[in-house]
């Protein structure tokens, strides 16, 4: 099976709510969607294409290649369309693999059960043709195979990111509850940032989104950070065709970007978190980080710029009362100090979004997790309110 070059179809998956800057990166990237929903889109390119988006994606989680499209009722059903196809063309008989799955079969009480059957039809039929059984088991780091199974329509892929691209790779030192990348990056698209003027982000915490922003204005691509997907395990491979798109990567890259970025925080671990971060980055120079009470966060009096808050929801019992004078805080913090710029809060709790004492002129849907979240936008002009005509556009 020649699947580096042969189009399919290829579901790239995100977080539900990511779908919009997913679609702004594929359109940047020239690629035409065939159809777009809540958690991914879908594309008709080769497996050779997915080896620049597994690179250059910022907000994807999966990019799934489509082997073959077949109805299957039953599990015995589903493995005898599976032990047809010619996995001994696709998959190393002395290497390893593992088996994903999303099924809705009422024939199938657990999905593990029918990765088994999936994993029993590709190891029956490579023994069988090549006299050897390759390894399996849970592990991501190499050829992934994925089932999409809905009633009687059955999907089988070719994983080829394996290991999620919702993890940018830089992240060494978590933090305490970090924001996932992927989300990170959303969220500063999601902004009116402009790429050049000041990005401050009080309460940074692991400093994803200051690391995020930098990386976005300077245009390093995630796949920087990452030296195995799995496309390299699939037969028919070129290394050469990975490593000419790194290149492209490195070249890309915007050098001496005259940026003001400025991430604080009270905690002096969460701001040495955020420093050792920054630095597997590569953007620590483009950061200034301090230790302090967000209020005392320096704005730069440019007149304009973004300041983003991630703070606290309050999902804890015992912090709600604190944390509303926190919130009512950061809207004093925003209308004294950050006059000019747009400011947004990004949080899991609207009762405590009512005490920041601010109208939002825009709300934005995510989730972080489970959680439903918005991200708050506040347009903190100073003196009269600019008309409609001269504010910025998302």
């Amino acid at each position: 099976m020649q699947v580096f070059h042969t189009k399919s179809k290829v579901i790239i998956t995100c977080n539900k709510r990511l779908s919009p800057y997913l679609q702004e990166e594929l359109k940047a990237l020239n690629y035409d969607i065939v159809r777009d929903f809540p958690t991914g889109l879908e594309l008709n390119i080769t497996l050779t294409e997915c080896i620049k988006l597994n690179l250059n994606l910022r907000c994807a989680s999966q990019i799934l290649y489509c082997l073959k499209n077949f109805s299957a009722n039953t599990p015995d059903e589903l493995y005898s369309e599976l032990s047809e196809m010619p996995w001994e063309e696709l998959i190393d008989f002395s290497g390893y693999f593992s088996v994903t799955s999303n099924v809705d079969n009422p024939n199938i009480t657990t999905p593990l059960f029918a990765n088994l059957k999936v994993k029993d039809a590709i190891v029956d039929r490579i023994k069988a043709q090549k006299g050897m059984r390759p390894n399996s088991g849970p592990d991501a780091n190499k050829a992934v195979v994925h089932l999409y199974w809905k009633d009687s329509e059955a999907s089988i892929f070719i994983d080829t990111s394996g290991e999620t691209l919702a993890k940018h790779g830089y992240r060494k030192i978590p933090g305490k509850a970090p924001m996932l990348e992927a989300l990170a990056a959303s969220v500063v698209m999601a902004t009116k940032w402009d790429q050049k003027s000041p990005f401050v982000n009080p309460m940074c915490g692991s400093g994803t989104l200051a690391i995020e922003a930098a990386l976005i204005a300077t245009n390093r691509r995630p796949g920087l950070f990452r030296m195995n997907y799995g496309f390299m395990h699939i037969s028919g491979y070129d290394e050469q065709v990975f490593f000419a798109e790194r290149r492209i990567l490195k070249d890309q890259v915007i050098k001496n970007a005259a940026l003001q970025i400025i991430a604080t925080d009270l905690s002096e671990d969460a701001v040495e978190v955020s420093r050792k971060n920054a630095k597997t980055a590569g953007v620590d120079t483009l950061i200034t980080f301090e230790v302090c009470d967000f209020a005392d966060t320096p704005v730069p009096d440019t007149g304009k710029g973004v300041v983003v808050f991630n703070p606290e929801y309050g999902e804890r019992l015992g912090v709600h009362s604190k944390l509303e004078a926190t919130y009512k805080r950061m809207g004093d913090f925003m209308k004294q100090h950050c006059k000019g710029y747009f400011g947004y809060i990004f949080t899991g709790n609207p009762d405590l979004a009512k005490k920041i004492g601010l109208k939002a002129d825009r709300k934005v849907e995510f989730y972080n997790g489970k959680l439903d979240c918005r991200m708050l936008e506040y347009e903190l002009y100073d003196g009269s309110r600019r008309p409609d005509e001269e504010r910025p556009k998302r």
